[in-house]
C-alpha cells in the first residue's frame, strides 16, 4: 500500500487469520474498531521499519500519518481450503518436482484452468 498524501487511509476490514503488516517507510495509525466502518476499541501508532500484528477477526484501519507511506501486509498464503500453502507451491521452477501442483489443485477446486506468470 502507498499512502501518498497524510490522512489517506485503508478501509476497515478483517480477516479469518492473523497477520502482519510492515509499515517499511513513513509512519502510521493502526486502529481496531468494533465493525466496519466501526468505532475505534484501540490503537497504536507504528513508525517504519516496523511490523504491526493483526489479530484474526478483528477490524481494523491504517491512516498514514506521513506523506509517502508505504505498508505491506505480510499474509501465509492458504490453499481454497484455508490450509496454510506449502512454500514449495509457490513457483513453478522449471525442474522441481512439484509442477504442476498448484495448478491442479486450482483446477479440482474450481474447475478452472490456471497457470503461473511467464517470465522470460
Amino acid at each position: 500500500m502507498h499512502f501518498e498524501h497524510a490522512g489517506d487511509f485503508e478501509n476497515g476490514h478483517c480477516h479469518t487469520y492473523n497477520h502482519a503488516t510492515l509499515v517499511s517507510v513513513g509512519a502510521v495509525r493502526y486502529e481496531v474498531l468494533d465493525g466496519p466502518c466501526g468505532n475505534v476499541v484501540a490503537e497504536k501508532i507504528v513508525t517504519g521499519p516496523n511490523f504491526v500484528f493483526v489479530e484474526k477477526d478483528k477490524y481494523h484501519r491504517l491512516t498514514a500519518l506521513q506523506d509517502n507511506t508505504v505498508c505491506a501486509c505480510i499474509h501465509a498464503l492458504r490453499t481454497i481450503d484455508e490450509d496454510l500453502l506449502d512454500p514449495d507451491f509457490l513457483l513453478e521452477p522449471l525442474f522441481s518436482t512439484n509442477r504442476g501442483e498448484v495448478k491442479n489443485l486450482i483446477k479440482d477446486k474450481t474447475n478452472m484452468d490456471w497457470s503461473p506468470i511467464t517470465r522470460n
